[in-house]
């Protein structure tokens, strides 16, 4: 299998910063409460831009730090659970905006799992030589999609995109996805058509569960102890399954950047993993979770701060609504 390299990062980020204190003053809660339950002190919103814009931005910037013009992007891959637009695509906004009228263009949404998705389908495409400049983006407005009078969920989510530009490589690049569809009541978003179809009826029993009240039909909803134990389980064994499958062992990885959903749930995965807290990435603090969008922000920040090094090993790993969760490993 080829492998895959980065040819430019690149991030955006809203203006508006929500700190813990912003949200005791809508929801009963404290910064301390927040801080010591999830490590998060702080996250942004994008409060009067598109979630596409968010991710053009991030998008140029990529292009640019790769010192190429966006007509030589062939491809770009956008991921997103939370979309402008049902259709077109995203990434058709995304290209309209930055110019790169030669790239063919589609969505994923495997939610938070979406980067590590993506890196996995860029890599074929760039394994068949047909492509040479894959942009992958993963921009997230989860702030449209939260209750904020829940104050066990409003607390954990923010706004962001991140972009990579990817060529094709021959060092290494194993990567592994996974799903379990029967927990996706877990976590959830329901889109709500709002039809004015005079013959509808009621079709919750085909989902096997009730959206019975506005915050069910309308927002993310969420099981937190359920997310938590699917999480740790499953990014672990993401990981080890991506070690086996590239035959080297888990101690060998140099850093590993998890996805953003709550520190307890990193460090106990990288506990189980026997992985040193000094080889994982976390920016949670400042960003809370951004969804699919926190792997590859955390990356823009490495790259910008000069932390990431030729020969590095490193391990991407997350888990997201559906229930999915994948790990991918990258040699720099």
């Amino acid at each position: 299998m080829s492998g895959i390299e980065f040819l430019g990062t690149g991030s955006y980020v809203p203006e508006f910063v929500a700190d813990n204190e912003k949200f005791a003053q809508i929801v009963e809660t404290s910064d301390e409460w927040i801080f010591q339950r999830t490590g998060i002190k702080q996250r942004h919103i994008s409060t009067d831009k598109p979630n596409y814009y968010m991710g053009a931005q991030a998008a140029k910037r990529a292009v640019e730090n790769a010192g190429i013009s966006a007509q030589d992007v062939e491809l770009i891959i956008v991921s997103t659970c939370t979309p402008d637009f049902f259709y077109p695509a995203m990434s058709c906004l995304i290209q309209k905006k930055i110019g790169a009228k030669n790239a063919a263009c589609f969505d994923v949404n495997s939610a938070c799992t979406g980067f590590i998705t993506c890196l996995d389908i860029a890599q074929k495409y760039l394994e068949t030589e047909k492509y040479k400049n894959v942009l992958i983006v993963s921009t997230e407005k989860l702030s449209s999609q939260v209750d904020y009078t829940d104050r066990a969920s409003c607390i954990l989510f923010g706004d962001a995109a991140g972009a990579v530009l990817l060529g094709k490589s021959d060092k290494r690049f194993n990567s592994f996805l996974g799903a379990e569809g029967d927990e996706f009541e877990a976590l959830y978003c329901k889109a709500n058509y709002q039809s004015n179809c005079p013959w509808f009826g009621d079709i919750d029993e085909f989902y096997g569960h009730r959206f019975d009240t506005p915050a069910k039909q309308n927002f993310l909803m969420q099981d937190g102890k359920a997310v938590y134990k699917f999480a740790v389980n499953a990014m672990a064994d993401a990981v080890r399954h991506v070690a086996k499958q590239g035959g080297f062992d888990v101690s060998e990885l140099d850093l590993v950047i998890p996805h953003q959903a709550n520190l307890r749930i990193i460090e106990k995965a990288t506990e189980l993993l026997g992985i040193p807290s000094d080889k994982v990435y976390t920016n949670i603090e400042h960003m809370g979770n951004v969804s699919s969008a926190c792997i590859p922000v955390a990356l823009n920040e490495l790259f910008t701060a000069g932390r990431i090094h030729a020969g590095m090993k490193i391990c991407f790993v997350g888990f997201g609504a559906g229930l999915t969760y994948g790990a991918a490993v990258i040699e720099v």
